[in-house]
């Protein structure tokens, strides 16, 4: 699991004065995109090799709302790794409590970059992908 720090912004909140809905998403990609230079890898590597991460899933499931100020941590996990696809898990929790507020999940496809086809990673990250994988699963077997 990879977790990273984000405080609620002003602009985060809606009317009812609590974090509007599609900002769990943005802070999904947030999560990811932190669990990739976690593993030493960014978006730009990958596309630069012609390569794109686009999500074909996602889910939230919301339970308590947070509010401007609260600071929250996502946790990040991986959860599926093939060539083709890989899925992630997520939760946020208020720091200061642990209180979840959202879990979810995404999908995203291996696809190239110049037709938009799904396509098989080359080993050079999929080996990255499965290492974090392995330390994940190092991690919470440990933790057992």
């Amino acid at each position: 699991m990879v977790s990273t720090e984000y405080k609620v912004n002003f602009f985060d909140t809606d009317a009812m004065a609590v974090v509007h809905h599609a900002n769990y998403i943005r802070w999904f990609e947030i999560g990811r995109v932190e669990y990739l230079r976690h593993y030493g890898l960014t978006l730009d590597d990958i596309m630069d090799d012609g390569y794109v991460f686009p999500i074909t899933k996602i889910d939230a499931k919301y339970l308590s709302p947070g509010r401007f100020d609260d600071v929250l941590i996502i946790e990040t996990t991986a959860t599926a790794l093939t060539k083709a696809q890989m899925a992630f898990a997520y939760k946020i929790v208020r720091k200061d409590t642990g209180e979840v507020l959202v879990t979810g999940h995404s999908q995203n496809a291996f696809t190239r970059k110049d037709t938009g086809k799904i396509t098989r990673l080359p080993d050079k990250f999929f080996e990255i992908f499965q290492r974090a994988m392995a330390d994940e699963k190092a991690l919470k077997a440990g933790e057992e």
